[in-house]
């Protein structure tokens, strides 16, 4: 007879009457009526009329240990009791697992809501009982804290308490079994029983205070003046220290901080110990001079607001001293975070020896401070979390801190993001997450510590979401309550972080509230204080010219020719490879042909001439790294610095291994990225002075991703903020029919961004220019004169025989602003048009003129260094010709872009006095090309023609 059949002949009313009936079951029986108890749970209609009264009645079916009289039962247990209490292990053990996957769902963690309890976060979840769980071994629960609990209940209950606590917890999501294990060992043994001592408490609080002091007396005493405030978040300043202090402790030498403007005043006062008088003489307008030798302050000749600026201080520590900076920023949030990145790597490399620079990932430790809108909407943040697995922009973990004031701007959480957290999107690259309620400083300095912890320990990047919120409006002027009321009525009710950390200490009977008043009193004394010393009187305002005076310096004259016997030497080394590398035979033999050039008198081009600059720069002891999309064998395959072996697929750098280098040598395939690449190479341009950084653009017009980059940091980062950058930006340009995003490297937008010698602009016509251009580049590094450098390098020219070089331009001469054209321009009296022109187009015109003695009324002049404008060269140029009837400006580019609204102007105020300054090019588009490669051939067919046809222009005019 069937279990089924069994239990239905049973007398179910006098079951019910008689006590718990579940004791008479064993077996089949037992396990049939678990089993249906299950079906019962999902729909009580799925079971017998009877059954359901019975369990209406008593619940689920179990079985106890002892019998009615308390006679022990058989020790043979059977089947169905061991899978029933099995069952109820497995439940408790995803109750545990579950705990600490979502316990951050009801962690407290915002200090102004507490969050929805968690249905599987209960027993009743996977229907349990105290009991239940009493039963369970706590050690199975937490094997790390074996011997700690009395039981599996106090387990769970611990579990609870710290991952719901004033701190969440993510790591699961994690890919490493063993980074996983190494949290939770941390977290579970760490978090629910560390605690401060009593003078630590102490010192915390007088940092609270100082940092809410500061602030509040700006307010009161500076009405009206932007300050961006960190009331709300407070926490963040001995946050931001405690990684300064944790890094002298572990002999970390540089500490590189990025972060927006909410806050940089109060971090400069209390964690780079900017002086108080410094900053309120920024508030005052007056003068500040700066004493201290350990704190260092650049400034730019136009200047910024002083919640742009940054600065370095030496902080010591006992006896170590770890250099703190804090990244200048514009307020475009978040790019800055590329520019420490790179900070912290130009830090950590050495390069002073031939070779790749040698990485040591403790020399500098990033922290980039988020905002919680800008984390989850600036698409460069996941740019930088990038780099962290790349070998060529890794820097051994950043910490990532998100100061979550739960707002932007007017914009709330819910309409910024589309996840639950700020910081969610970061968990696609295996990033360990912790949120903490800023409310709780304790909390949230054990939270950066373990965080420094997983740094150090891994070597990979932390993310902390520092949770509070913003006490006042965007800036101190701005209003909240008027698109934000409910949010800034709880703000207003809320009490600051000092207070309820004050409250926490009093009640800990740490200090007394008349010691708590002595301390905040203190504080606010010393900033009177300091404002008392302070110079009251106004400065004289300066006009812009004031300010720009002595500022521009212009370029010295540099020898930058190399004599032939060291450039021969070099080029035989840089082809004596390994016997062993067994590298692509094609190109095997198109760089064994760089031999034949000095052999056989051939010419240099522009790949070649690049290695032989290169050269000659690390012979000199300058390093280089190159980095870029694609940039070891180059867009165009004219570079291939990186030779790989067909079989192994190992890697050769020539430029690694010559023995006369005396300097480093790198060259990097960049990510598939421009704001964050070039971002990066800018910032570790600025740390490493002494390296030629360069930075190639896939097509010249990519460079567009990068233009924060290009136009808040590169071009003006010194007169902003006294920033030197030698950096070299290599962007291919030239119009060959490859349609509108092939074509222009926009190099309109550097032109128009030009000024106050801020960089150097070019578009070079030959190898030799090149390889001058880069060494004198490299020979200005690290003094007073170095800036950027913009070159617009060619495609088809790159093999071109008319762009390419005799080894006799290399060791004579030098770089040449302007270069005329050979042949043309002898008889000065019969000269009636002169074309200025650039680039490409200038070696195409050039290849035209097959007969020159038949252009004697013409003369073409390539302007080779268009920013800084050559005009006493050009000028001179200008002067021998009495007869002329035209200049010319004539260019591939639409007329609206490219260099005639540059050039225009400027070459107007050079010619002869009514002569106007005449145009060939194409007409004005909304595109930089036409996108039809035979539409292409037909305008470029009418540009030449036009340019070398004499009277051309006036007949169409």
């Amino acid at each position: 007879m069937m279990a089924c059949e069994i239990i239905m002949n049973r007398d179910v009313d006098g079951m019910i009457s008689e006590g718990n009936p579940w004791h008479d079951f064993l077996g089949l029986n037992l396990g049939y009526l678990i089993e249906q108890y299950d079906l019962y749970l999902e729909n009580p209609d799925q079971v017998e009329e009877s059954l359901k009264v019975l369990f209406a009645k008593w619940g689920e079916p179990q079985v106890e240990e002892t019998s009615v009289t308390g006679t022990a039962i058989s020790t043979e247990l059977s089947p169905t009791y061991v899978l029933n209490k099995m069952k109820k292990l497995v439940q408790v053990m995803k109750l545990a697992e579950n705990i600490r996957l979502y316990g951050h769902l009801e962690a407290d963690i915002y200090p102004l809501e507490k969050q929805e309890k968690q249905e599987i976060l209960t027993l009743a979840y996977y229907g349990l009982t105290e009991s239940d769980v009493r039963e369970i071994p706590a050690d199975i629960i937490c094997p790390n804290l074996k011997g700690n609990f009395s039981d599996g209940l106090s387990a769970i209950q611990y579990l609870k308490n710290v991952y719901t606590g004033k701190i969440g917890f993510e790591f699961q999501h994690l890919d490493d079994e063993k980074e996983k294990d190494w949290l939770k060992n941390k977290i579970e043994n760490q978090f629910g029983s560390k605690k401060f001592p009593v003078e630590r408490k102490i010192n915390l609080f007088e940092s609270l205070v100082a940092a809410e002091s500061f602030e509040q007396f700006i307010h009161k005493m500076y009405v009206g003046q932007k300050r961006f405030s960190v009331e709300g978040l407070e926490t963040l300043v001995p946050a931001l220290d405690e990684f300064v202090q944790l890094a002298g402790e572990n002999n970390i030498e540089n500490v590189m901080i990025a972060m927006a403007h909410r806050g940089r005043l109060n971090v400069l006062a209390h964690v780079l110990g900017k002086p108080y008088e410094a900053l309120l003489s920024q508030f005052q307008h007056s003068k500040w001079e700066n004493n201290d030798p350990d704190f260092f302050e650049t400034v730019g000749h136009t200047l910024d607001v002083k919640y742009h600026l940054g600065a370095v201080r030496n902080r010591k520590l006992g006896n170590k001293t770890v250099k703190v900076t804090l990244a200048n920023n514009p307020s475009h949030l978040e790019f800055v975070d590329a520019v420490v990145e790179g900070y912290a790597r130009a830090a950590q490399d050495d390069r002073f020896k031939k070779g790749a620079p040698k990485q040591d990932v403790n020399k500098a430790l990033p922290i980039v401070v988020h905002g919680d809108s800008a984390f989850a909407g600036q698409g460069i943040v996941y740019e930088v979390f990038n780099f962290a697995g790349t070998e060529a922009y890794h820097t051994g973990g950043t910490i990532h801190i998100i100061a979550n004031n739960v707002i932007g701007f007017t914009t709330e959480g819910h309409e910024y993001r589309s996840t639950r957290y700020s910081s969610d999107s970061a968990k696609g690259y295996h990033v360990p997450i912790f949120h903490v309620n800023a409310d709780d400083p304790e909390a949230s300095l054990l939270v950066m510590q373990l965080a420094f912890e997983y740094r150090q320990t891994f070597h990979k990047d932390v993310l902390i979401d520092l949770i509070g919120y913003r006490r006042l409006g965007h800036n101190e002027l701005d209003e909240p309550m008027a698109t934000n009321p409910v949010l800034y009525n709880k703000i207003k009710a809320h009490p600051t972080i000092t207070e309820v950390y004050k409250k926490k200490l009093l009640d800990e009977k740490i200090f007394t509230a008349e010691k708590a008043k002595e301390m905040e009193t203190a504080a606010w004394n010393k900033l009177k204080q300091a404002n008392d010393r302070i110079d009251k009187q106004v400065k004289e305002v300066p006009t812009i010219a004031e300010l720009q005076k002595g500022a521009v310096k212009e370029f010295p004259s540099v020898d930058t020719t190399v004599d032939k016997a060291t450039l021969t030497a070099l080029n035989k080394a840089l082809l004596d490879w390994p016997k062993e590398l067994k590298a692509f035979k094609k190109l095997e033999r198109i760089l064994g042909r760089r031999l034949e050039v000095f052999e056989k008198k051939g010419k240099i081009d522009w790949g070649h001439a690049e290695a032989l600059a290169f050269a000659t720069i690390l012979k000199d002891g300058k390093p280089i790294r190159l980095t870029g999309e694609d940039s070891e064998r180059g867009t165009f395959s004219h570079r291939n610095a990186v030779l790989t072996d067909v079989e192994s697929g190992e890697k050769y750098i020539p430029l690694q291994h010559l023995d006369v280098a005396n300097a480093s040598f790198a060259i990097h395939n960049s990510t598939l990225s421009e704001a964050g690449i070039l971002g990066f190479e800018y910032g570790y341009s600025v740390i490493a002075p002494e390296t030629l950084v360069l930075w190639e653009a896939q097509f010249g017009d990519f460079a567009n991703g990068a233009q924060v980059i290009i136009d808040q940091f590169i071009s003006a980062g010194k007169a902003k903020w006294g920033e030197s950058s030698g950096l070299v930006m290599l962007l291919p340009h030239g119009y060959e029919g490859q349609g509108p995003e092939h074509s222009s490297a926009r190099l309109e937008r550097y032109l128009q961004l030009a000024a106050e010698n801020n960089w150097t602009v070019a578009n070079l016509s030959n190898s030799a220019q090149y390889f001058h251009i880069l060494r004198r580049q490299a020979a200005l590094l690290k003094t007073e004169y170095i800036r950027p450098l913009i070159i617009m390098t060619p495609k088809s020219l790159l093999r071109n025989p008319s762009a390419s070089s005799y080894v006799e331009e290399f060791t004579n001469g030098g770089f040449q602003p302007i270069i005329e054209e050979p042949g043309l321009g002898i008889e000065p009296e019969k000269v009636e048009r002169v074309i200025f022109c650039t680039g490409r187009l200038a070696v195409e015109l050039s290849e035209h003129l097959k007969e020159p003695e038949k252009y004697k009324w013409l003369d073409i002049i390539r302007v080779e260094e268009l920013y800084p404008f050559p005009e006493k060269q050009i000028n001179n140029i200008l002067r021998k010709y009495k007869n002329l009837k035209e200049v010319v400006w004539a260019q591939d580019e639409p007329k609206n872009m490219g260099t005639w609204s540059y050039m225009q102007p400027r070459l107007q105020e050079l010619v002869p006095k009514g002569l106007p300054v005449s145009y060939i090019g194409r007409p004005f588009m909304a595109s930089p090309s036409e996108g039809d490669p035979l539409v292409h051939k037909k305008e470029q067919e009418r540009i030449i023609r036009e340019a070398i046809t004499l009277d051309a222009i006036l007949s169409t005019k």
